[in-house]
């Protein structure tokens, strides 16, 4: 229990002053040192080497609670990045195809009075096509994947959880593999004639495509959950052998104030479900407007998952931030990303560079960072480079 109003003459206690100091002189040095960081090299210099010493310690086995977040980056660097295993102009151009497709699905659609989502599908575009291409694997053929080989175990494959909202998207694919027809397209979110297309994924409205429901927002990943939960007890129990096959579950970053989104993620962690896999499109906006107008939604998401015993991958950034980020040697661009609330930076994606300079740039270290840019390339940053959803171009990889 916290008391917020407890009196200033009771001195600050922690539970560790219930433990046994076997050497309190050596905790006295490691603190006078600390204070020595932060005197001479100051609470950043301090704050990262305590991060380091705390990553080393994981490695070494040693255990100690998990940190909640980390810096508004990329968690995989530039430099470890594979090269990207498939034909690139090919897969790009799929990409591009379909998200033609699914934005001429909605806006026929809009035409005629109907609703739709046209930006959670090309917002999430390559994170669906790579899945596709290079990780999904079918039930069919003994549950080989197509791209990878890999075996699914006994043909029973993979179950994806397709957000609900990205469905045009999917059928632009399924049409570009000659399983859907154009008229059937142009019948989105129009079924009385038993030949459009529902909305949603539901596998009662659409039995060969969909296999499961997945909105209500919140259904999808709730579902998930239990699906990988239940594919481990049919393969401890020697009923089937699924231990191949992952649950993937597609969600979106407004999506997760869902209360059923995030139900069961305790659960997960509890009975260690590495079968299954989140992948939370943070597009930073709803229909109404920003998803946190005055926070940052990817940074709350990873306290969350991490909180609740999950792995937590972030890609925030693409290619073009690279070698800025490489030039901010005092973690200045860093700390400046880090505390600009969402709303702010999908300000920065529809403005010029005048104002980007202006209002992001703020300070010497980043204005010299800035003015070794050009105007295109400081727009090209926030309306072109984030989210991190791009294959690694080999050529400048070379």
């Amino acid at each position: 229990m916290s008391d917020p109003a407890q009196p200033a003459e009771f001195p600050a206690m922690s539970e560790l002053d219930q433990l046994p100091d076997r050497d309190a002189e050596e905790t006295a040095e490691w603190q006078a040192s600390l204070d020595a960081v932060i005197r001479h090299a100051g609470p950043d210099r301090a704050v990262y080497l305590l991060r380091r010493v705390h990553e080393y310690a994981a490695r070494s086995g040693v255990a100690l609670p998990g940190l909640l977040s980390s810096d508004y980056i990329n968690t995989i660097p530039a430099s470890s990045q594979p090269v990207f295993p498939g034909d690139l102009a090919m897969e790009s151009r799929i990409t591009a195809l379909n998200r033609w497709n699914a934005a001429a699905m909605v806006t026929r659609g809009s035409r005629l009075g109907l609703g739709g989502h046209i930006s959670t599908y090309a917002s999430a575009a390559w994170l669906y096509e790579v899945g596709f291409q290079h990780f999904f694997k079918g039930k069919d053929g003994g549950g080989t994947s197509r791209s990878s080989g890999a075996e699914s175990g006994g043909g029973s494959g993979d179950q994806l959880y397709l957000q609900g909202h990205a469905s045009p998207g999917i059928y632009a694919r399924v049409f570009l593999e000659g399983r859907l027809r154009e008229e059937q397209l142009d019948g989105f979110r129009r079924e009385a004639d038993g030949h459009g297309l529902p909305s949603y994924p539901h596998p009662r409205r659409l039995p060969w495509l969909w296999e499961f429901p997945t909105v209500s927002m919140g259904l999808g990943p709730l579902a998930a959950v239990y699906q990988a939960r239940f594919n481990r007890y049919l393969h401890d129990r020697g009923i089937k052998d699924t231990s191949r096959s992952r649950v993937w579950a597609f969600l979106g970053d407004g999506e997760v104030d869902e209360p059923e989104s995030t139900a069961a993620l305790e659960l997960a962690a509890r009975e260690g479900l590495d079968n299954l896999t989140f992948v939370v499109n943070c597009n930073l906006q709803r229909l109404d407007g920003p998803v946190r107008s005055n926070s940052k939604i990817v940074q709350e998401l990873e306290a969350r998952f991490r909180g609740a015993g999950w792995h937590v991958v972030k890609t925030l950034w693409g290619e073009a931030w690279d070698s800025v980020l490489r030039q901010d040697t005092d973690g200045s661009l860093v700390r400046r990303l880090g505390e600009i609330p969402d709303a702010q930076l999908q300000t920065y994606a529809a403005r010029e560079a005048a104002y980007i300079r202006k209002h992001f740039f703020v300070g010497d270290e980043l204005s010299h960072l800035a003015a070794g840019l050009s105007d295109a390339q400081l727009t090209d940053l926030f309306a072109n480079s984030r989210g991190g959803h791009e294959p690694f171009l080999e050529t400048e990889r070379e």
